[in-house]
């Protein structure tokens, strides 16, 4: 299995052809690892309806925003 971490920070406008993108990949032994990194748009709304989705799609939802490294390292930690 592929894990693919996503930081996410305002992005709410091109998450969409992010994640359409990866969903479309031939190969399909993958996760998809969303770090909402307390995006003030609405990026969250969009992780959510791509999580309902596809089941590969996971969400973490973090409260303080920390940077896009501290989202990486979240994600792998994950």
């Amino acid at each position: 299995m592929i894990s693919i971490i996503v930081p996410v920070y305002n992005v709410a406008k091109f998450l969409p052809q992010c994640l359409d993108s990866i969903l479309e990949q031939t190969y399909q032994n993958i996760e998809i690892i969303l770090v909402n990194d307390a995006s003030p748009d609405n990026s969250l709304m969009v992780c959510e309806f791509y999580q309902k989705k596809d089941p590969r799609v996971r969400i973490i939802d973090k409260k303080i925003n920390e940077g896009v490294e501290k989202a990486r390292l979240t994600g792998l930690d994950a």
